[in-house]
């Protein structure tokens, strides 16, 4: 992917045309080789680091214009640090195989107008010293990095959204897991929605049922009445709206039972967004026998006749092989009682997407992309008073 995006993009193709060692990888922009003073008063070399701000494959504006470097601190000839630059220093880890030691600060008064110009004027600022002390040393180098020397993941066009925000190395502590989601409604369509834009190697989906017209009204995005009219199935219909952005989504167009319920003991983690019953109590006996974590995620909701309005409660229960005990205490298997609230298919999809939420924010708590310092096993929110609590910690 790196040769393919710097071919498409022009500020990319001059860099690289103009003989700097350009690279493309964890969604940051590199130029390596670049010649600079240590404090020694030596000449080195080291790589300078941007994030990209990208349209789809295509570079725009740079949104900022720190540039980061690996290496020393680039200095003057007398081992003085560059001070026109000088930002911050420290251990800056922007992906699990991209770390930086040093950020710069150099912005123009009409900032920078391409990828070209930005890393072009610090490299020239950077090197200005150790050509003054060795005039041939250069950054234009001519030497291609090779494709494929570093992987792009799963997704079709690359993750600038943690690598602007200097968070690629946290966002890669969910890569090479394998998620499921079981029942594709309301809750569980929110939450592929959030996983599917998380660098998870796959995300297996699980439901028998047909994507029909009131599913559209609880699921994220906007179904065209074209697609209602071919009554897709559910997993078919979600599957095939995320691989226009990733890979590694995979429908299976069934329910859990007996025959198949083992096939969920693969997987890093299994998120339960389905309704209550013995399907259920099977899932969670596998899975807690197989201390396969997992979450489970219920909604109660109830209409109160005397002021026509709607009461309910969002549960989130996860199980560990830390703790699973408490499940007994939180979750019921009782059938849906025939006729209740949240059986008529009451359209309430923002309560759909909070408990997805909620299960996705405790899931990534348990990756250790969120700190969590109370190790909370089941929450719960109350719409009426705006209650949130967290119980059954570790």
């Amino acid at each position: 992917m790196s040769h393919a995006l710097i071919s498409r993009n022009p500020d990319l193709q001059h860099l690289q045309n103009d003989g700097y060692e350009v690279e493309v990888r964890s969604n940051h922009l590199l130029v390596h080789s670049v010649p600079y003073v240590n404090a020694k008063g030596e000449v080195a070399l080291g790589s300078l680091v941007s994030d990209l701000t990208m349209a789809g494959d295509l570079t725009t504006r740079p949104g900022s214009h720190v540039a980061m470097f690996i290496g020393d601190h680039p200095c003057n000839k007398d081992g003085s640090e560059i001070q026109q630059i000088k930002h911050n220093s420290g251990h800056m880890a922007l992906a699990p195989d991209l770390v930086a030691l040093h950020s710069f600060s150099n912005k123009p008064p009409q900032g920078y107008a391409d990828y070209y110009e930005k890393m072009s004027r610090y490299i020239e600022i950077i090197s200005a010293p150790a050509r003054s002390l060795q005039p041939e040393v250069t950054a234009r180098t001519y030497r291609v990095i090779e494709a494929g020397t570093h992987s792009e993941g799963v997704f079709h066009y690359l993750d600038t959204a943690s690598s602007r925000a200097g968070i690629g190395a946290i966002t890669a502590k969910m890569t090479r897991r394998r998620v499921a989601i079981v029942g594709l409604g309301g809750t569980g369509s929110y939450v592929l929605d959030l996983v599917a834009k998380t660098p998870v190697s796959e995300i297996h989906l699980y439901d028998a049922d047909l994507f029909l017209q009131h599913n559209a009204f609880r699921a994220p995005g906007a179904a065209s009445i074209e697609q209602l009219r071919e009554r897709p199935s559910k997993v078919a219909y979600h599957q095939s709206n995320y691989a226009k952005m990733r890979r590694g989504i995979v429908s299976h167009q069934e329910y859990i039972g007996e025959e198949n319920v083992a096939n969920l003991q693969g997987f890093d983690f299994v998120f339960l967004c389905m309704d209550t019953g013995p399907a259920k109590k099977l899932i969670v006996k596998t899975l807690q026998a197989a201390e396969t974590p997992f979450i489970d995620t219920g909604m109660d909701v109830q209409m109160l006749e005397d002021s026509l309005q709607l009461f309910a409660v969002c549960r989130v229960t996860t199980s560990t092989s830390s703790k699973g005990d408490h499940f007994a205490r939180r979750v019921s298997y009782a059938l849906p009682a025939e006729g209740g609230d949240y059986e008529r298919n009451i359209q309430i999809a923002d309560l759909n997407a909070l408990t997805a939420v909620l299960a996705v924010i405790r899931w990534k708590k348990f990756c250790g992309f969120y700190q969590d310092l109370e190790g909370e096993h089941d929450s719960t929110y109350t719409t009426n008073c705006n209650l949130l609590t967290g119980d059954e910690r570790l």
